[in-house]
């Protein structure tokens, strides 16, 4: 039986889009879209989220490419750009359930842990949470089996009570192949019928 929801949180709960800011500093959505694609890319933010420092990340990055250092500095020094607030159709889903009593709510979240605390200060309802497992806290992300076990032991979470809802495909994957009814985020409506199917909404 479900007694347990797992948010993932960026591009779920809180809109987050490199393109805001890049689309600003180039002026031009193809030079954003090709520098992202090819120098700041996600695989290299994903370092950052597993542990490793801002100062570190920007530093490897602009020895790669010296000719960009302005703008591989703004990743990071112009982050808050990135966030275009909350996705309030799934916010209001997670009030509806949270409404019900009828269940613990956890976040596991790729994000770096020195920008996490903007996060916190950005967006009330991450207070709602019983419990936030942050792999830049725990130096491991998704999809390691390992970083959701933590959230699992920590929490007293099992595996075949929990749903868990992520926009990556590659953690839902990761998930299920841990015995965990998973959802694919698209949409909030979308997501709002998955549970619905799942009765848990």
């Amino acid at each position: 039986m479900i007694n347990t929801i797992i948010f993932d949180l960026g591009n779920v709960l809180i809109n987050w889009e490199p393109k805001i800011l890049y689309n600003k500093i180039f002026g031009s959505e193809e030079k954003a879209n090709h520098f992202l694609e090819n120098i700041c890319t996600l695989a290299w933010n994903e370092e950052q989220d597993a542990g490793r420092s801002l100062e570190a990340g920007t530093k490897a990055l602009i020895e790669r490419y010296p000719h960009h250092k302005e703008e591989i500095s703004a990743y990071y020094d112009r982050w808050e750009e990135m966030l275009n607030g909350p996705i309030e159709g799934t916010v209001d889903i997670f009030k509806k359930l949270k409404a019900t009593g009828k269940y613990k709510f956890y976040a596991l979240t790729n994000w770096s842990a020195e920008l996490f605390p903007i996060a916190l200060r950005e967006f009330d309802f991450l207070n709602w949470f019983d419990g936030i497992v942050v792999s830049g806290d725990e130096g491991i992300r998704k999809p390691e089996a390992a970083f959701f076990q933590i959230l699992f032991d920590r929490y007293q979470v099992k595996p075949e009570d929990a749903v868990f809802i992520d926009d990556n495909l590659r953690n839902v994957e990761a998930a299920r192949k841990l015995g965990i009814e998973s959802i694919r985020f698209t949409s909030a409506e979308e997501l709002e019928k998955a549970l619905q199917d799942l009765e848990v909404l």
